[in-house]
C-alpha cells in the first residue's frame, strides 16, 4: 500500500510522462486508494502486469470505491493484469452500496485497455465527468447472479468509446447515465447480464439529459434484456439522437425495450399523479438491422410515457424470431410514435413505410 502510495507521488511529479509499473507474476493486496491529481506530468502510464486484490471483508466499502483515479488527465492504464474484486461476501446477504471497484473521475483523455476485471463487490468500472475515453480489448467477468455487478457505468461524460470487450455479469454489460453524450459502443459480446442500458435516467424526480449514444456491432446471449432505455416517472429531461445499429441477440428476454415506467426494485415507490404530469422525453431513436432470438414472448416492447410518448421511432430492417423458451413472440408498444421498415415482430404503432431507405 505505501508503494503504491509512493510510487504515484514520483510518477505524478515527474516533469515529463512516467510510468508506474506492477510486475507480471506479483500479487498485491490493496485497500482503498486513490491516485490524485492533477499531476504535474502530461502523460502517465500505469502498466499493470500484475495482479491487485481487494480485501475479502466488506467493511472497507461504507459507500466508498476500492480504486479511485481523480483528476489525471492523459493517464494510461494497461498491461495485460488482473483487478480482482473478490466481491462473494457482499453479494450474499445483498449489501447495498454505490461501491465501483474501479472509478475515474474527471479523467480526460483517459485510455484502458486489456485488463481483466473480475468479481466486483457492485460494480466494475466507473467512468464520471470524463472526456476523450478509449476503452478497450477488456474482459470484466461475475457470477449471473451476482447483484449490480455493473460492467461499466458512464456519467457526465462525452467522447467516450467502449470498444472489443467482453462483458459477463449479474447486470448492466454498459450503463449509459445523465449528463453524458457522444457515446460509442462498438463490438461488445455482452451476456450473461443485463443487457446494454441508457439510464436509469430521472431517479428521483431528477432532469437528466443523454443524446448521441451509439451501439453498433454487438453481440448479447442468454441476457435478461438486450437494448434497453430506461427512466423513471415524474422526471425530466430528455434522451435523444440514439441508434441501435447490427446487433444480435441469442436467447435474449426483451430484446428491444423502451421503459418509461421503470422501478428500480430496491426502493420502490408510488408517483401518482406527478408522475403522469412529468417524463423524460425520448426521441429520435433508430434501431437497424438486429437479428436473432427472443426467450420472451414480448420481442419487442415500447412501453412509453402515457402523456410525453416517445417520438421519431424508426425501426428498420428487424428480424427476431423466438427462441425454444420463447413459442410465439409480438411487439407491443404505449404512445411511441414512428416507422418501421421489414420489423418482425410487428410494432401496430408504428407506421410501415415500404419507401423507406
Amino acid at each position: 500500500m505505501k508503494a503504491f502510495i509512493k510510487a504515484w507521488k514520483g510518477v505524478c511529479g515527474a516533469k515529463v510522462g512516467a510510468t508506474l509499473v506492477v510486475p507480471q507474476g506479483k500479487t498485491f493486496l490493496l485497500n482503498t486508494l486513490e491516485f490524485e491529481g492533477p499531476c504535474r506530468a502530461k502523460r502517465i502510464h500505469f502498466q499493470l502486469g500484475g495482479t491487485l486484490i481487494a480485501p475479502e471483508t466488506t467493511s472497507w466499502g461504507n459507500g466508498g470505491d476500492w480504486i479511485n483515479f481523480r483528476s489525471v488527465d492523459n493517464l494510461i492504464l494497461d498491461g495485460g493484469g488482473k483487478i480482482d474484486g473478490r466481491g462473494s461476501n457482499w453479494w450474499e446477504p445483498c449489501k447495498k452500496t454505490s461501491t465501483f471497484a474501479l472509478k475515474f473521475h474527471n479523467c480526460n483523455g483517459l485510455r484502458l485497455k486489456g485488463l481483466t476485471h473480475l468479481d466486483s463487490p457492485k460494480r466494475h468500472i466507473a467512468i464520471n465527468g470524463c472526456k476523450d475515453v478509449v476503452v478497450s480489448d477488456l474482459l470484466i467477468k461475475a457470477p449471473e447472479d451476482s447483484p449490480n455487478t455493473d460492467g461499466i457505468d458512464i456519467s457526465d461524460s462525452s467522447k467516450v468509446l467502449i470498444q472489443d470487450s467482453t462483458i459477463k455479469t449479474g447486470d448492466d454489460c454498459v450503463a449509459i447515465n445523465g449528463g453524458s453524450s457522444f457515446i460509442n459502443v462498438i463490438g461488445v459480446n455482452c451476456g450473461p447480464g443485463h443487457g446494454i442500458s441508457i439510464g436509469s435516467l430521472g431517479d428521483g424526480g431528477a432532469y437528466d439529459t443523454v443524446e448521441e449514444v451509439h451501439v453498433k456491432n454487438c453481440r448479447l446471449s442468454n441476457t435478461q434484456n438486450g437494448v434497453r432505455i430506461k427512466t423513471f416517472q415524474g422526471a425530466s429531461g430528455y434522451a435523444r439522437k440514439i441508434s441501435f445499429e447490427h446487433i444480435f441477440f441469442n436467447n435474449v428476454d426483451n430484446p428491444i425495450i423502451i421503459n418509461q415506467f421503470y422501478q428500480d426494485k430496491g426502493k420502490l415507490r408510488s408517483y401518482g399523479l406527478f408522475g403522469k404530469a412529468t417524463a423524460i422525453k425520448v426521441s429520435d431513436v433508430t434501431y437497424s438491422d438486429i437479428r436473432g432470438t427472443s426467450a420472451s414472448d414480448r420481442a419487442i416492447n415500447l412501453n412509453c410515457d402515457d402523456t410525453v410518448g416517445c417520438t421519431n421511432i424508426v425501426m428498420k430492417n428487424i428480424a427476431i424470431k423466438a427462441s425454444a423458451e420463447a413459442p410465439k413472440i409480438y411487439g407491443f408498444c404505449n404512445n411511441a410514435h414512428g416507422t418501421a421498415l421489414h420489423v418482425n415482430p410487428k410494432v401496430a404503432c408504428l407506421s410501415q413505410r415500404p419507401w423507406m431507405i
